[in-house]
């Protein structure tokens, strides 16, 4: 047989065994977009409007369809009654973590991030408490974050009236916040090892979010053979696993087993600990769980607030409005001296209202991990026995954009968290942290540092910005994690 006609008789046959293999494997699935071979649904996901392709998805196929990565099924839930129904009514059906290609370089098993069963609940359980101990997440314990937010003060008025790299100041203030927690110290703002770490967070992050690291989640096993790309992704994570690890020998010539200064030493105390051969507390897990620390507690929060800045600053007409009615509560609340405190919250409504308005307004992550279902489980009525093993996409930007539960979705709106009266109210759809047994540990002191950084900064400047709105977006990427475009920004005293 001619070599060309043998060539594409081959291809003829994969392109009907891959056909075949996804429709066959459909069975009780949800309905979505016929996939194509080797590829799947690749064409239907716009790399640069990941959030529009996916919601449009959602008004075609509903609350509740499959795609396909490669020849790889993955179900999506949209909208708020759909996540909620999957993470907190059937919270032990969907809490065990789906494989995630982009992280696997750094975790490699390891942590608990991306684990299940007994080493997720041990390390988590782990984690969760002694951070707490330490005051993490607690209002009695904000010494750290106002100290922070002075800081920044502090640096901004050197500036007097130029524009400042805020992006900079808050990535090191916030990261020092978490330093307090797991290390025991802060660093200078010019620390150059703080700075080449926080770099390397960066470049981790640009680059999951990147052309290349959206098909590598995508096409895990076609991206596997882009050698230089999993390089990259291995040399980013050695350099941030090698950061932690001299602060862990660093802490290590110094540690009294009787009283632990920080999360460090408490996991190496428990390191000590002979009796358990099997037991989950050796220097890897430490290492990965450090590093997962500081790439959810220090991108997300600096991302959130520098979005928070901007979108004040996007509609000038709004701005003026807006900050008059902060600056005012805050000159009644707290005055033009007082560092404020987390307990201020309770008589600043609008304060609230604003703050959960960039939660929900920006997403920093648009495809969050995925979730796997542990058994059989019936979801929005359709059964879904042969799930195991399928990605679960819980699509929390989609319950922001739920015009059920926002009556302006698409916009910067605080009233969506006040009454009638002015005062501030939980909406229930608001999910930026997850739900359920996944929820983001860092939930409260994410919340404590917005609150404390944005009052202390409206408490002290104006924002004035150089930047022209009018025809950008405000975001500079929209793969799988979403990021502020850069602006020229200024601070100018009260």
């Amino acid at each position: 047989m001619d070599i060309t006609w043998m060539g594409f008789l081959i291809l003829i046959c994969l392109f009907i065994y891959f056909t075949w293999d996804t429709r066959s494997r459909r069975g009780n699935l949800p309905p979505g977009p016929a996939p194509l071979p080797l590829i799947g649904n690749l064409l239907d996901i716009k790399r640069k409007n990941l959030v529009n392709s996916l919601l449009k998805l959602w008004d075609q196929y509903g609350s509740v369809y499959t795609l396909y990565y490669g020849s790889r099924q993955v179900v999506v839930l949209c909208g708020y009654e759909a996540v909620k129904e999957a993470l907190v009514d059937q919270s032990e059906v969907f809490g065990d973590r789906g494989s995630v290609p982009l992280l696997q370089g750094l975790t490699q098993g390891y942590g608990f991030s991306l684990n299940n069963g007994e080493q997720w609940k041990i390390l988590r359980t782990f984690t969760v408490k002694t951070l707490k101990m330490f005051g993490f997440g607690k209002k009695s314990d904000e010494s750290k974050i106002q100290k922070e937010a002075q800081c920044i003060v502090e640096e901004f008025k050197k500036y007097n009236d130029y524009p400042v790299d805020h992006d900079k100041y808050f990535t090191h203030a916030f990261s020092n916040v978490l330093c307090g927690f797991i290390f025991g110290a802060r660093f200078d703002y010019k620390e150059q090892r703080l700075t080449k770490l926080l770099q390397i967070l960066d470049d981790y992050l640009y680059l999951a979010s990147s052309t290349w690291g959206q098909l590598l989640t995508i096409l895990p096993t076609f991206m596997s053979y882009i050698l230089k790309l999993h390089q990259r992704f291995t040399q980013l994570s050695k350099d941030m696993a090698e950061f932690v690890h001299e602060k862990v020998k660093a802490s290590l010539e110094t540690l009294d087993p009787t009283s632990p200064r920080h999360f460090i030493d408490s996991f190496l105390i428990k390191m000590e600990e002979k009796n358990n051969p099997s037991t989950e507390f050796h220097l890897r897990n430490l290492l990965v769980i450090t590093c997962d620390l500081f790439i959810v507690g220090v991108e997300t929060v600096n991302t959130t607030m520098r979005f928070g800045l901007l979108l004040l600053l996007k509609y000038p007409e709004v701005y003026i409005l807006i900050a008059a009615k902060l600056h005012g509560e805050i000159d009644q609340v707290i005055g033009r001296d007082r560092v404020p405190n987390f307990d201020d919250r309770l008589q600043m409504h609008y304060m609230q209202a604003v703050i959960h308005g960039h939660f929900f307004t920006f997403d920093s992550v648009l495809l969050p991990l995925p979730h796997l279902v542990r058994r059989e489980a019936k979801h929005r009525s359709v059964r879904l026995p042969e799930l195991t093993g399928t990605p679960i996409y819980p699509l929390l930007c989609t319950i922001h954009r739920d015009p059920k539960h926002f009556s302006s979705p698409w916009e910067f709106n605080p009233n969506h968290f006040l009454d009638e009266s002015g005062k501030f109210k939980k909406n229930d759809a608001l999910m930026p942290f997850s739900a359920g047994k996944r929820i983001c540990p860092g939930e409260n002191l994410v919340q404590i540092e917005l609150f404390i950084f944005l009052t202390t900064i409206l408490q002290n400047f104006e924002l004035i910005s150089s930047t022209k709105f009018e025809e950008i977006e405000v975001t500079k990427m929209q793969g799988f994690l979403n990021a502020p475009i850069k602006i020229e920004l200024s601070f100018l005293p009260r």
